[in-house]
C-alpha cells in the first residue's frame, strides 16, 4: 500500500468532515439597569438575529455603583428577554451573577439549528454548481477563441 496516497486520502476525509461541521459562537449582549424602552427594543432584535443565524446568546445586565442593591431591576429585564424569546429560544442557563453582572445564557431552538444547516447546504450546493457554470462558460470562451 502506498504511505502517501493514504495520507492524501485520510487528509481528503478530515477536510470533509470539517466542512460539514457547524461552529455554534455565542454572543454578548449588554444592558444597564436603566436601559430605556427603545434601546431595549433593538438589543431584544439583535438577540432574535443572533438566534435565527444559530448562535448562543449571553444577556447580561451590568450594574455599576450602587446598582447593585437592587437585583430585581436586572432580574425583570432578564424576564422580560425570556418572555420575548420563549418562542425561538431555549433558556440553557437561568440567570445568575457574576461579580457585578448578572447573565443569562439562551441557546437556539432546535427547529432553527436544523433549517440554519439546511440553508447552509443548500448555500453550499449553490456556491457549487455556480462555480461549476462559471468553468464552464470560461472554458467555452476559451474554445471559441482559439
Amino acid at each position: 500500500m502506498d504511505y502517501g496516497k493514504y495520507k492524501y486520502q485520510m487528509s481528503k476525509k478530515a477536510h470533509e468532515a470539517k466542512k460539514k461541521q457547524t461552529v455554534i459562537l455565542v454572543k454578548e449582549v449588554k444592558f444597564r439597569t436603566r436601559t430605556d424602552e427603545h434601546d431595549f427594543q433593538f438589543k431584544l432584535r439583535n438577540i432574535k438575529k443572533f438566534i435565527g443565524q444559530g448562535n448562543k446568546v449571553k444577556a447580561a445586565v451590568f450594574f455599576r455603583g450602587r446598582e447593585i442593591t437592587h437585583p430585581e431591576i436586572g432580574r425583570v429585564m432578564l424576564d422580560r428577554v425570556i418572555e420575548a424569546t420563549k418562542d425561538i429560544a431555549v433558556i440553557e442557563q437561568m440567570t445568575k451573577f457574576e461579580g457585578r453582572n448578572m447573565i443569562l445564557i439562551l441557546a437556539p431552538d432546535a427547529a432553527i439549528v436544523s433549517a440554519v444547516a439546511k440553508e447552509k447546504e443548500a448555500g453550499h450546493k449553490q456556491v457549487k454548481e455556480e462555480r461549476e457554470t462559471a468553468k464552464k462558460q470560461i472554458k467555452e470562451e476559451q474554445e471559441g477563441t482559439v
